[in-house]
């Protein structure tokens, strides 16, 4: 017989149990009994770990889940104190308890989340968005993909456009509450140093060069952060997305809200753009998928941003994707795919800058 939890709390994966997700179903309206749990690694998060849990029911109504996605702090030691030390985990459950209900984006149910403030070990139970599939950094994404992703970053940001009340909340980066960024000019010129040394003989000289310029510049990149401020992801890439299949899902949802802030939105353009088209294709369709983005950012309200200024913003917006490459290669617990993730991540990102020519007023 199953005992019920009276209300879920924070766990690792391995103490997760049919008594707590009992509770956690009975908190979300559902009145069913689990009798049986089985689980399983999904993913290939770097700072946090992905479980999912198959469901077997004493009784449950006809809607009841099948299966729930869990998330939690990362095994490694190395991404999990990253996790902590930017504020990733505290970042992400406010996110889903506070903004999400308005954020207009795509986002996956939220069954039950929860963190120590102390600890920062926290864990979220969200909706399994299967038959829809994780998008691939390395193979990128299909125009109709990247329509539906652009689309859906325009209702992100036009749900809080210039919302200066986010100012005011300490676990928002970029507000003017949050503590002051990690990302200091030799924080990021030692770790560029070392991810030289290390990627090296995987760099183009190019690369390199862009590297070598936004680094020397950190100080002066108030530029490339200039325009109008709204809600922004931060890390928008298609492994952070979910895509349906020909055996169903939504069109696209948008995951891993670890590192939103309160930015410019065509960095978030940019940073998707850059990564998850070849460079061939990015620029043969640009035009048409920012006067898409556009287009819906008036169709949700947006008013006052012309299609000038977003070409501006969008074409100097490619430096957060490189920035976070080599940032993250070397604060992570590494991997194989990690390794080739972020090459290509840096690799497309100075192509963009190069293309848009982002860096030139940086000497």
């Amino acid at each position: 017989m199953t005992l019920l939890s009276e209300r879920p709390d924070i766990r690792p994966p391995g103490a997760i149990d049919a008594a707590w997700l009992t509770a956690v179903l009975r908190e979300g309206g559902v009145d069913a009994v689990i009798d049986r749990v089985s689980s399983r690694p999904i993913g290939a998060g770097q700072i946090g770990d992905s479980v999912r849990f198959e469901l077997s029911y004493a009784h449950a109504p006809a809607d009841a889940p099948a299966s729930l996605v869990g998330k939690f702090p990362s095994a490694g030691a190395e991404s999990r104190a990253t996790g902590v030390a930017l504020g990733n985990y505290y970042r992400e459950v406010r996110f889903y308890q506070q903004l999400a209900p308005t954020a207009r984006i795509s986002t996956p149910r939220c069954w039950f989340t929860d963190v120590d403030e102390a600890s920062h070990d926290f864990v979220l139970i969200m909706e399994d968005l299967a038959p829809a599939a994780v998008g691939d950094q390395l193979r990128g994404v299909s125009l109709e993909q990247a329509r539906a992703v652009i689309v859906e970053a325009a209702k992100l940001h036009a749900s809080h456009w210039a919302d200066d009340g986010l100012d005011a909340l300490p676990w928002v980066s970029g507000s003017k509450a949050a503590p002051a960024s990690a990302a200091t000019d030799g924080a990021v010129s030692m770790l560029w140093q070392g991810f030289k040394a290390r990627y090296g003989a995987r760099l183009a000289p190019e690369w390199s060069e862009v590297g070598d310029r936004l680094t020397a510049n950190f100080g002066k990149l108030g530029a490339l952060r200039e325009g109008p401020r709204c809600l922004t992801h931060n890390d928008f890439r298609p492994d952070n997305m979910m895509f349906a299949t020909a055996a169903g899902g939504r069109p696209v949802t948008v995951l891993d809200w670890q590192s939103f802030a309160y930015g410019v939105g065509a960095t978030d353009v940019a940073y998707f753009l850059a990564g998850a088209l070849a460079p061939d294709v990015r620029r043969a369709n640009e035009a048409e998928l920012l006067a898409l983005y556009h287009r819906t950012l008036l169709a949700e309200g947006v008013r006052g941003y012309e299609m000038d200024a977003l070409a501006r913003d969008y074409a100097r917006g490619g430096y957060l994707l490189f920035l976070t490459a080599f940032f993250a290669a070397m604060i992570v617990t590494p991997t194989a795919r990690g390794d080739d993730m972020f090459i290509q991540m840096l690799s497309s990102a100075a192509i963009h800058m190069l293309d848009h020519g982002a860096l030139d007023g940086l000497r």
